[in-house]
C-alpha cells in the first residue's frame, strides 16, 4: 500500500529520504521502498512519522484530509 502523504509531508518539511530514515532507525533505501508502496510500511514507523509530523494517523495514511 502507498502513503504519497508521507513523501509529501518530507518535501513539505524540505527533508531528504536519509534524514527520514535515520529518525526511523532505517536504511534510505527502506524509506524510498516505505515512500513508492514496495514494502509494507510498519505500523511503529507510521506512528512515529505522525508524531514526528505533528499529524493524525488517519491524516497519513488518507483516510481524512484533517491534520489531527
Amino acid at each position: 500500500m502507498q502513503f504519497p502523504r508521507i513523501r509529501d509531508l518530507r518535501e513539505d518539511h524540505d527533508l531528504k529520504q536519509i534524514d527520514v530514515a535515520a529518525y526511523l532507525h532505517v536504511g534510505q533505501a527502506t524509506y524510498s521502498d516505505y515512500e513508492t508502496g514496495k514494502i509494507t510500511v510498519p505500523i511503529e514507523a507510521l506512528i512515529k512519522l505522525a508524531q514526528f509530523y505533528h499529524v493524525s494517523l488517519d491524516y497519513l495514511v488518507g483516510l481524512s484530509d484533517q491534520l489531527q
